[in-house]
């Protein structure tokens, strides 16, 4: 307990020295028309996300109280991820044609009654909760961004502060989480597990609320049909190769995450070696979930300020290839050091902090590559293999070696994806070098026939000049 509680109040000092860094190398935006939009989307954003972290540290827990067994708890996660690949991605694709507000608000309802469920010991009520869950975890990560690029657009704000928006959605999101983890500790401790989701239930009513009264609507292509969305959306990843290494990019690195959310908890309980562990006791649980939680948010915090730094230096395209190189080496101290808790720990911190990197960035970058008119279609496209990566993953049973093995070689994969990824963008760069060579060319031979002309006429000005004198 104790070196948990010091890692937390030892990352927040740090979080905060790096904030303050960030704050002074970063460009301040003076538009006060963009400032307001910024906390239209980030206060409805926020409160999105406050709902789904509380949840986050006792899930696995709350499962645990109630009895059932590892495999069906696995089962139900399966059925979450499922969900979302098959239901969530047809939902949250509907917001390109039926409006990304409205369908923002169906996230607050689907995950209220999500939290509902958790009320009840059943295992099919808890079924049906996940099932609900995955549906509205496909929403979240692709209609709130699809609203605020649209959005941004419409208002004719400069592309490159999108950046800017991402990175403190991505800052405030931790911020949000560590606050999440905190309170969800002590609503666990006093209330029991079931707690966390029942502040979740109102902090929806409260974003739902706000979303109505404060966003206006957007749309993708309105008046295509459904199935032109997503046929629209396929083309653009068969078409552009740039789309599709970020697609694989995205699902090869957000399913070890997902993975790596599923497995800490066990990770990190078996790591303390102890033959007997009371897992149903609410009160005394083996690991503090709601601290370690706080200090992986605090973690993703740093990496969200360090990707305004890096900016300043370099793309996403570039710096990506050896965020996910570190991340694949952190997710193997699990698999070489199983007994170690405290590298194992460090360990998820840092891959933490390079998750705090990679939301922003591949935010930035399927803004640049991804059109408008089919966007949530995409990057729900996007899901569908991470979460059929994680369903196979669970099904599987597989021991925690395994499973954090299979997360190495996902990111090793992604690695070489973000490689390519970066090759391209490079290449392309440099096709457009000889054009802007010649057009300098163009305009050197036209300057100097300007000279040439103007010197000509000085002369013939001179010469008439001493004609007459």
């Amino acid at each position: 307990m104790d070196i948990f509680l010091f890692a937390l109040g030892f990352l927040i000092f740090i979080c905060f020295i790096l904030h303050l860094y960030t704050r002074q190398v970063q460009q301040q935006i003076k538009d006060p028309h963009h400032r307001i939009f910024q906390q239209v989307f980030l206060f409805v954003y926020l409160l999105a996300l406050a709902g789904d972290w509380l949840q986050g540290p006792h899930v696995y827990a709350l499962y645990e109280s109630y009895g059932i067994q590892k495999h069906e708890i696995e089962i139900l996660f399966i059925a979450g991820f499922g969900s979302s690949m098959l239901f969530g991605t047809i939902v949250a694709s509907l917001s390109d044609k039926y409006g990304r507000r409205n369908i923002c608000l169906l996230y607050g309802v689907l995950y209220g009654i999500s939290c509902v469920t958790k009320h009840f010991p059943n295992f099919q009520v808890l079924f049906i909760g996940r099932l609900l869950a995955g549906m509205a975890t496909s929403i979240l990560f692709s209609a709130f961004e699809s609203w605020l690029v649209s959005e941004y657009r419409h208002r004719n704000f400069e592309s490159e502060t999108l950046g800017t928006i991402f990175a403190n959605a991505y800052f405030g999101n931790s911020v949000v989480a560590i606050l999440s983890g905190i309170i969800a500790q002590i609503a666990a401790n006093t209330f029991g597990y079931v707690a966390p989701f029942d502040t979740a239930i109102i902090v929806f009513i409260a974003m739902c609320c706000l979303l109505v009264t404060t966003w206006s609507e957007n749309y993708g292509d309105a008046n295509a049909p459904v199935s032109q969305s997503f046929l629209s959306a396929w083309k653009s990843i068969k078409s552009d190769r740039k789309i599709f290494l970020l697609g694989i990019v995205q699902a090869l690195f957000e399913a070890s995450m997902y993975v790596f959310i599923l497995e800490w908890t066990p990770a990190l309980t078996q790591a303390l070696n102890k033959k007997s562990i009371d897992k149903t006791d609410n009160k005394n649980p083996p690991i503090p979930h709601g601290y370690i939680f706080a200090s992986y948010m605090v973690a993703m915090m740093m990496g969200s300020n360090s990707f305004k730094v890096f900016c300043n230096y370099t793309t996403p395209e570039s710096f990506m290839r050896y965020i996910i190189i570190v991340s694949a080496f952190c997710l193997s101290i699990p698999v070489f050091l199983p007994k170690d808790q405290v590298s194992m720990f460090i360990a998820f911190l840092v891959f933490e902090f390079c998750v705090g990197i990679f939301w922003p960035a591949m935010a930035t970058m399927r803004s640049k590559y991804i059109s408008e008119e089919a966007r949530a279609t995409v990057m729900n496209y996007f899901r569908v293999p991470l979460n059929l990566i994680v369903v196979v993953i669970l099904v599987k049973d597989f021991q925690l070696k395994i499973i954090f093995s299979s997360c190495v070689f996902f990111l090793s994969l992604a690695t070489a994806s973000m490689f390519l990824l970066h090759k391209l963008t490079l290449n392309n760069t440099h096709s457009l070098l000889p054009v802007n060579k010649l057009l300098t060319e163009q305009e050197e031979k036209m300057l100097h026939a300007i000279n040439s002309s103007i010197d000509e006429d000085t002369d013939k000005n001179e010469k008439m000049r001493n004609s007459i004198a």
